[in-house]
């Protein structure tokens, strides 16, 4: 049986960098980046789903005031720098056979 690690550690941006300018950095260095709030259910199963096909990718869990105002829009999943939208997204992608090869152009996994 597999097991799937889910890692999220508390990152702290330094003074010299704002946490938006750190967060697009972030978004546009990384192949994948899921915006969330932290207990959300709906970002548990975004980070679950893309475990299973072997995608780790980088989480901010935003503070609460962060989150909300933002909630109508996490969580959000960025794919190579792009939105690629919240939970139905990422399900629409993976349903219809597009997530994987986006992931692989990413860099996010391996070629498949």
């Amino acid at each position: 049986m597999q097991t799937l690690s889910l890692r999220c550690d508390p990152v702290h941006v330094d003074g010299h960098e704002g946490a938006s300018d750190w967060i697009r950095r972030l978004i546009n260095d990384s192949p994948i980046v899921v915006l969330s709030r932290k207990g959300c259910f709906m970002c548990h199963v975004m980070r679950h789903l893309l475990a299973s096909i072997g995608a780790h990718p980088s989480v901010i869990e935003l503070e609460e005031a962060e989150a909300s105002v933002a909630a109508a829009t996490l969580p959000a999943l960025f794919v190579g720098g792009k939105l690629v939208g919240g939970l139905e997204g990422l399900v629409g992608l993976h349903l219809s056979g597009a997530l994987v090869p986006r992931l692989a152009q990413a860099g996010a996994i391996g070629s498949y």
